[in-house]
């Protein structure tokens, strides 16, 4: 797997619950390099190590030392996403969740939950993102207690919460947010519940619908290791773009594949070598064009063209404006 990433419906809903709390949203996203309309896109996936600067930023302008258990507060329940399908089509809240467990990659790579057993109960263990942020895992277990209740129609009660982190700033508001004891520096994140919480039965359990919803979070998992793929071939573009040995026949060498296996690859998720290296060259010079002041000589050379012409020409094809139109319209 190359880099990690997220859903992009936890920045969504993320968005919402910014709102609701009177955040200055439009703000947050401009300091984290998101645009407002890249929340539509259907297929979004956030950069995971991106989720740093969101809560860091977040933190700074709602003023909130406890911006993580809040926001979790106010976010939307999660809905109208296979994860959802899966836990109301099964019988029971355990086989929702086992099976939605099998597919937690769609939410997010970074994340690894488990149900498992102990002295006190059952529970969902290594619940936290990777990278330990505090903000982040609060929020995520607000929501994930919110999902568990909307699942269950309400019957779903947590027994303990616990923390790998110390307690944040304000003890009373871990009170009236969790529903249940909570323990700061444990051992690791935990939602503890029941063994007889696994058995609550579904209202809208279909046997038929869950086989159809199990394929189509297969789909979903497949067309991320095909999200995979282009990403790694991206990344091989970028390293051998200033060598000028950005070809298909060198990528397909470094991955191990003969060119014509590369050429399927991407030719089934509907794209091709010249295209993605197109993409790199023209995402990398408008990147470079908007915020550095390389010269374009100098730009030439970073994007692979051998040529200032041949830059030239290309990129007023991508884009509709010659190098330095671009630079002064973003200079503006």
């Amino acid at each position: 797997m190359g880099e990690l990433t997220d859903s992009g419906v936890l920045v969504r809903l993320a968005y919402q619950a910014m709102q609701d709390l009177g955040i200055d949203a439009a703000e947050v996203l401009e300091r984290i390099g998101l645009q407002r309309e890249q929340l539509n896109e259907k297929d979004l996936r956030t950069p995971h190590s991106a989720q740093k600067l969101f809560w860091s930023v977040l933190e700074e302008v709602s003023d909130d030392p406890d911006i993580g258990l809040h926001l979790g507060e106010k976010i939307p329940v999660f809905k109208g996403q296979v994860l959802e399908y899966l836990f109301l089509s099964s019988e029971s809240f355990g086989e929702g969740l086992r099976r939605a467990l099998n597919y937690q990659r769609l939410l997010s790579d970074a994340v690894n939950a488990e149900l498992e057993e102990d002295e006190i109960g059952v529970f969902v263990g290594n619940l936290s993102f990777s990278g330990g942020i505090r903000h982040l895992t609060e929020c995520l277990v607000v929501a994930v207690l919110k999902f568990f209740n909307y699942v269950t129609e309400g019957a779903f009660e947590p027994l303990e919460i616990h923390f790998e982190h110390p307690r944040g700033a304000n003890a009373d508001e871990y009170a009236r947010v969790l529903p249940c004891p909570v323990k700061f520096d444990q051992t690791g994140n935990r939602i503890y519940f029941t063994r007889e919480t696994l058995h609550i039965p579904s209202s809208h359990a279909e046997p038929e619908l869950l086989k159809l919803h199990e394929q189509l979070a297969n789909e979903h998992v497949a067309k991320l290791e095909k999200q995979d793929f282009i990403a790694k071939v991206d990344r091989l573009i970028g390293e051998l773009l200033e060598s000028g040995n950005a070809n298909l026949e060198t990528v397909a060498e470094r991955l191990g594949i003969k060119p014509r296996s590369l050429r399927t690859r991407l030719a089934e998720v509907d794209t091709n070598f010249n295209q993605l290296l197109a993409d790199y060259r023209c995402n990398l010079a408008k990147r470079l064009l908007a915020r550095t002041d390389e010269s374009i000589d100098e730009i030439v050379y970073l994007t692979g063209f051998s040529e200032p012409s041949t830059f030239y020409r290309a990129f007023k094809r991508w884009v509709g404006q010659t190098p330095v139109e671009y630079r002064k319209a973003k200079q503006r």
